[in-house]
């Protein structure tokens, strides 16, 4: 993959998962109200069809709302998913941008409210929301 095949203001994720080593390159761009999560679709991330995974889009809209949530909040606090929802309203193929856009709906002292839209090449394949825990950070 070079240079060329990623959107412009991505850059290669700093924050690694375990979950998600797997379907890495990862990428990520930060805006004012939101840190938004994108890759280039390879066969790790298809299932037996040959389309995304409906997995990888739930686990990477939760995590994408959930930076979102703390980039917004000034990253004093961890978060924690208590609900998670995913409907499911396109399809995707290898080889298609995937990026997870956010946007925090409200924050509270100890809740945080999140949505997204999931898109593949600029179309909308699904959409999410989840409500987050604050949580004092662990040292």
């Amino acid at each position: 993959m070079t240079a060329s095949d990623i959107p412009q203001g991505f850059e290669p994720r700093s924050r690694k998962s375990p979950l998600t080593d797997p379907w890495e390159p990862l990428y990520s761009k930060k805006t004012d109200k939101a840190v938004i999560i994108g890759l280039r679709l390879a066969k790790p991330h298809t299932n037996g069809r040959g389309l995304i995974h409906g997995g990888l889009i739930a686990a990477l809209a939760d995590a994408a709302m959930g930076h979102s949530c703390a980039h917004v909040t000034g990253g004093v606090s961890s978060l924690v998913t208590i609900g998670l929802a995913v409907d499911f309203v396109g399809t995707a193929e290898v080889g298609q941008w995937l990026a997870v856009e956010s946007e925090v709906v409200k924050t509270g002292r100890t809740i945080c409210f999140a949505q997204s839209l999931i898109k593949a090449d600029d179309a909308v394949i699904a959409r999410a929301n989840a409500t987050f825990r604050v949580v004092p950070k662990k040292e």
